[in-house]
């Protein structure tokens, strides 16, 4: 189905020609896993007509990029809801983790799929692994069913900030040119997210926890409203 999606665009420098930098009335059409147009909402909506409109609250950007994702997805635990009354609902990992004691394929396996979702709740649509590819099975099948995209670690950080590596893809201390995985061009994948903030400025400052939708090859994969 042909979508668009409208909302004040954030773009990095190579966006698209001549959209660099924002674009107040924003949008990006869709059509299947493409982008077909990216530009004003008037000239979107004049070259797609009868397209399904949605809007969205604060900002859009192309989707984010998780330089970490075998450590959050190995070395931190995922809970369950359902244990979210024992355990808590953030992941656990260092002591935390080791306190759980040797968990089972199975228990693992649940945690890793939980934690794609929570990636996918920041706005990311591609993982880093060295060689584009996980040597571990239970995260390269929970990554492959997501439709996340494996890119490499050329230009990862060499240092982490802080003691370990966070679910937001802000917390490396990147701009937004830094942290997106790539541009929003027509024909390329729509791979794009969005974020309950006025600026580029707030989304740095407050981080990708601000994610309200994220689309993963044109379908929507997450909502948070």
């Amino acid at each position: 189905m042909l979508t668009i999606h409208a909302a004040p665009l954030v773009l990095p420098a190579g966006a698209d020609p001549g959209l660099d930098g924002p674009v107040v009335d924003g949008a990006v059409a869709v059509d299947g896993d493409r982008i077909t147009a990216v530009g004003s909402y008037d000239e979107v909506a004049e070259g797609a007509p009868g397209a399904r409109v949605r809007r969205w609250p604060g900002v859009l950007t192309p989707g984010l990029r998780q330089w970490h994702p075998l450590w959050l997805l190995r070395h931190c635990y995922h809970p369950d809801p359902r244990e979210a009354d024992e355990l808590g609902e953030q992941p656990l990992w260092g002591e935390r983790l080791a306190a759980l004691g040797d968990l089972t394929e199975t228990r693992w396996s649940g945690s890793v799929r939980r934690g794609v979702q929570r990636m996918l709740r920041h706005g990311t649509t591609a993982v880093a692994a060295p060689g584009a590819r996980f040597r571990d099975s239970v995260v390269a099948t929970a990554v492959a069913r997501s439709g996340l995209t494996v890119v490499g670690t050329t230009g990862a950080p060499g240092t982490l900030l802080g003691e370990r590596p966070d679910l937001d893809p802000f917390a490396e201390g990147y701009d937004l040119a830094g942290t997106v995985h790539g541009p929003l061009t027509v024909g390329g994948r729509a791979d794009l997210a969005v974020f309950d903030v006025p600026d580029e400025s707030a989304l740095r400052e407050r981080g990708a926890a601000t994610c309200v939708a994220t689309v993963l090859a044109g379908r929507l994969v997450y909502r948070g409203r």
